[in-house]
């Protein structure tokens, strides 16, 4: 196991398990996280383009050093064995739509402060960009870190989607062979806007992280990003969030 770190005996168990099976699966292709802190708390957000990605996402961040705790969506917890899992690895739920809902923050504040990883997809769930690119966020990963001062550190990704494309779960496809890439970025600076808790400072923290996400993307992919970003609330690409 190339991450020594004290973690819960299932989780390195699944770990290990998981990182043999995904390397029967894809190739890899890795930078050396070298923006990631090696201990104390950290906000690791990335774009999200398939279901698949999550797993490989943790294997990334593992093997980088961190034990993630994942924000995800309850319903998976509700799911036998995936529950039972997502559980036993003291990943965080999130019950979307209700007022419920908020409560994942704050047990993503404790993980924090105990000094932990705590992995945030910012869009809230798999792209629906005709072009798989990073879409409008949600507030959580900015109102987290302006309210706790930890750094948030950007992680693109791409490849996955080609395994399992589409916003449903579904059967990967392993022919051809596919290649999962990883680039992480440098923190995000919102060194500005700590301790702010207005909408504005949530607009401008949010529009940073996605700028800082879209950008490793665009190295990943080699094209430029659109001028536009999709919004999933309208279905159609909107003028990007200003984030000066």
């Amino acid at each position: 196991m190339a991450n020594p770190t004290p973690v819960e005996p299932a989780y390195r168990r699944l770990v290990r398990f998981a990182g043999w099976l995904l390397r029967l699966m894809v190739d890899r292709d890795w930078d050396d996280a070298a923006n990631l802190p090696a201990t104390g708390p950290v906000i690791v957000v990335s774009n999200h383009i398939s279901y698949f990605d999550p797993p490989n996402l943790a294997h990334y961040l593992v093997w980088s050093g961190r034990w993630p705790r994942a924000l995800g969506k309850a319903d998976f917890w509700r799911v036998p064995i995936l529950g039972w899992l997502a559980r036993a690895t003291g990943q965080i739920p999130v019950e979307r739509g209700t007022e419920r809902a908020k409560d994942a923050l704050v047990h993503a504040r404790e993980a924090l402060n105990r000094g932990e990883c705590v992995v945030i997809y910012p869009e809230g769930t798999v792209t629906a960009d005709p072009e798989v690119w990073p879409m409008t966020p949600r507030p959580g990963a900015a109102r987290l870190a302006l309210a706790t001062g930890v750094p948030v550190v950007p992680v693109g990704q791409w490849g996955a989607h080609l395994v399992m494309p589409g916003k449903r779960p579904g059967w990967p496809k392993l022919r051809p062979r596919r290649t999962v890439s990883f680039r992480c970025g440098a923190p995000v600076d919102l060194s500005d806007l700590y301790g702010r808790t207005d909408s504005e400072a949530e607009v401008v923290a949010s529009a940073r992280i996605m700028a800082s996400l879209t950008e490793l993307v665009v190295q990943l992919r080699g094209e430029p990003a659109p001028v536009d970003v999709y919004d999933i609330r309208v279905g159609r690409r909107v003028p990007r969030l200003d984030a000066r």
